[in-house]
């Protein structure tokens, strides 16, 4: 291994998890056990996948239990917008959940009763008024929803939040990423358990909510291209009073969702759910889809997530695996899809409106050019209040997480040691199961690979790589004290850099960071091993964490086995003592500090620097400085960590084994009220109800972002039982 190890490494979990990927389709069926018998027994049969597929889209608030739909009109501007022969376009809003509302265009044919109900989706980029035919710079073909309610339907346009970058900074600073709508409400949300398409989604079924109590007997459809195509498809998939559904440059396979931007990164979304998935969920209502060309999109914003749409779809082969999952010997048909195919094309094309249509025995009809009443109304003031409302509801309910995660935690028992580590052996297993995501696969049989490179009058030391999985790697660097004698038992501290780091900065170079700590403590006598983290090389490693998202795994789903494995062969040194490992990480070290020893129970103790926070404060926050919203690391946000385990959980994860968080005063991670305002948290578990204070600490130092190595160090001594030298 001649190459830079960090840089093979990196390479390696690229591959393991590319063949992940290109596998989640043939794992699926094992969530699956379709009873087409009748549609009420196919709706038992797949209860609980629609169920999941709420949950991760973050559609869990509750709508109102009366939905209205209100005109938007003021002294100057009247609701009603637009007009033709054949109907009328107002402004509207409705409330969807919380104090969200819907809000875009209703248009409603002129003299005759609607035949159906349709919500009419545009993508992302469009207004509700291009597809209304109220912007004249729209192609008529593509103005589908103003043809659909020419034909007899009446339509509901709702306005989706939009991809164009913006630069964002909380009250008073500059200078901030630039980030789209959707990007800056799916960062906080993400953490929450929320997510930009599952809000979208619940405004449609609001939509759907008021049609139903308005006219029960009516049929409701919905109708959309791109983005739009992408929440009609979940809507329909999710709720089935939804009676006809129409997809128009969306429908695709969905394997590469780490390239699309990252609003679309739906967490374990691909494990369960591919576009086929989501069709045969639709049964035995109408689905129809139009293989037209898709949105162009390409995000490279300062400090956005890259991502792009190619409009390439592949909705043919996608249709095809449907039918073999509804039917794998291909003797019926049991599907209710019918597709336009007309590649390469733009949406909204005669043919699928027409197939659409057909569904309620209506035909494509067509009016004259409506006449646009107000011409000075601003869809970006619509914009936003869309993106105001959306943003308030993530910080009510980034304020009310607190108490979420009390509840969740409720069945911890601290009445004694014994009872209180049963208990957390559950909370231990959701952690890494359901929020860090485990690969359930073997680990490879250790093959060491060591050399020496370092050789101090104190210490050796060795670089050390073993195998993991297939394609993956452990690596990091070994310190052996020189006093070592035969036989002899010692502690061992693994110590972790931080973002972008290498164990060498640790050993050797007094980084600003890291004060060569591994090589102090191997100087005092421990023995010690620096490993190399996937945290480096900027989006090559940020890319692994939107790969395994969909398959609902986490960089920490490739960590965490890697520190398996270095537990494992640090446990087979003649020298090490294993029941004496402990662990001390800076930065995003102090982020592997908490999560893989709250997973591996081998590490007896824990330190965390420069990184112990009110985590999903520092996540989902608008209004802090601090917040990694407005951070490049487009990486950092974890699914749902707000209802489930912010620091002081995971660090309940980590006792009864001691634990300290090391903090310097003029850290820019946070301030010293939020990381104390945490830790408060975690001395109650260990003083008050464990009753073990003294295996809880935490030092304030007056220095920066960095290793002080006081009391940390004396932390190590007393809890590995190590005297000084």
């Amino acid at each position: 291994m001649e190459r830079d190890i960090a840089s093979q490494m990196v390479d390696g979990v690229d591959r393991f998890l590319m063949k992940q990927v290109e596998r989640a389709a043939a794992g699926r069926e094992q969530f699956w056990k379709r009873d087409f018998s009748s549609a009420d027994a196919y709706d038992k049969s797949i209860a609980e996948n629609r169920a999941r597929l709420g949950q991760i889209l973050g559609v869990r608030d509750a709508r109102p239990a009366r939905v209205e739909m209100e005109l938007v009109a003021s002294v100057d501007r009247p609701a009603l917008v637009g007009k033709s022969a054949a109907f009328e376009a107002y402004a509207v809003r409705w409330r969807a959940f919380g104090d969200v509302h819907g809000e875009g265009l209703l248009l409603k044919p002129i003299g005759r009763e609607p035949i159906a109900d349709v919500i009419a989706i545009s993508d992302a980029d469009q207004t509700p008024e291009m597809i209304a035919g109220l912007d004249a710079t729209t192609a008529p073909e593509q103005k589908f929803a103003r043809h659909l309610v020419e034909s007899g339907c009446r339509v509901i346009v709702p306005a989706l939040l939009n991809r164009k970058l913006q630069t964002r900074s909380p009250s008073g600073r500059t200078g901030g990423p630039e980030l789209s709508n959707r990007e800056f409400v799916y960062r906080s949300a993400f953490e929450l358990g929320r997510h930009v398409l599952g809000y979208e989604v619940e405004k449609v079924l609001a939509a759907v909510d008021w049609s139903r109590r308005e006219n029960p007997t009516r049929p409701v459809a919905v109708f959309g291209y791109g983005e739009g195509g992408m929440l009609a498809l979940f809507a329909a998939a999710l709720d089935t009073r939804i009676e006809l559904t129409g997809v128009a440059g969306y429908f695709n396979a969905v394997e590469a969702t780490f390239e699309q931007p990252i609003e679309r990164n739906v967490f374990g979304l691909n494990q369960r759910f591919g576009d086929a998935e989501l069709a045969l969920m639709v049964w035995p209502r109408r689905l129809v889809i139009e293989d037209a060309w898709g949105p162009e999109v390409k995000v490279r914003g300062r400090g956005a997530a890259p991502g792009q749409l190619t409009g390439q779809l592949r909705g043919w082969d996608e249709l095809e695996r449907a039918a073999s999952l509804a039917d794998p010997t291909r003797k019926t048909d049991k599907l209710t899809i019918g597709m336009v195919v007309q590649k390469n094309f733009p949406f909204g094309r005669e043919a699928a409106l027409k197939m659409f249509l057909e569904h309620f025995h209506a035909t494509l009809k067509t009016a004259p050019e409506p006449k646009v009443l107000v011409e000075d109304r601003d869809p970006a003031e619509r914009q936003f209040r869309q993106l105001h409302e959306l943003d308030r509801h993530n910080q009510q309910l980034l304020a009310a997480s607190a108490g979420t995660r009390r509840e969740f935690m409720k069945k911890l028992d601290t009445s004694s040691l014994e009872k209180y580590e049963q208990s957390t052996r559950a909370y231990r297993d959701t952690f890494y199961n359901d929020v860090l995501g485990r690969f359930d696969q073997p680990l490879l049989p250790l093959n060491p690979r060591t050399r020496r490179i370092y050789d101090t009058d104190k210490f050796a030391g060795y670089e050390v790589a073993l195998d993991v999985f297939p394609d993956v790697i452990a690596y990091g660097i070994l310190l052996l004290p020189k006093d070592l004698k035969e036989g002899e038992k010692r502690p061992l501290v693994v110590c972790q850099h931080g973002l972008e780091g290498r164990p060498q900065e640790t050993i050797t170079g007094d980084s600003k960071y890291y004060h060569d700590f591994a090589a102090k403590l191997a100087e005092r006598g421990f023995i010690t091993f620096s490993p190399q983290n996937l945290y480096i090389f900027g989006d090559r490693f940020r890319v692994l964490g939107r790969k395994a998202n969909p398959l609902g795994k986490t960089i920490w789903s490739i960590i965490i086995p890697q520190h398996q494995q270095i537990l494992n062969f640090l446990k087979t040194l003649p020298n090490v003592d294993a029941k004496r490992i402990g662990f001390y990480g800076l930065s995003y070290g102090g982020k592997t500090a908490m999560r893989v020893p709250a997973v591996l129970t081998d590490y007896c103790l824990s330190i965390c620097s420069g990184d112990f926070n009110e985590w999903v404060v520092k996540n989902a926050s608008t209004a802090l400085p601090m917040s990694y919203v407005f951070s490049p690391e487009y990486e950092i946000f974890e699914w749902d960590l707000g209802s489930t385990f912010n620091y002081a959980e995971m660090a309940a994860l980590i006792a009864p084994r001691p634990f300290m968080v090391e903090r310097g005063h003029f850290d820019g991670v946070s301030t010293d009220e939020y990381v104390a305002f945490e830790f408060a948290k975690v001395r109650r578990l260990y003083s008050g109800q464990l009753k073990i204070g003294e295996r809880c600490e935490i030092e304030f130092f007056d220095g920066p972002h960095t290793i002080n190595g006081k009391g940390t160090f004396e932390f190590l001594h007393k809890h590995l039982n190590w005297e000084k030298r």
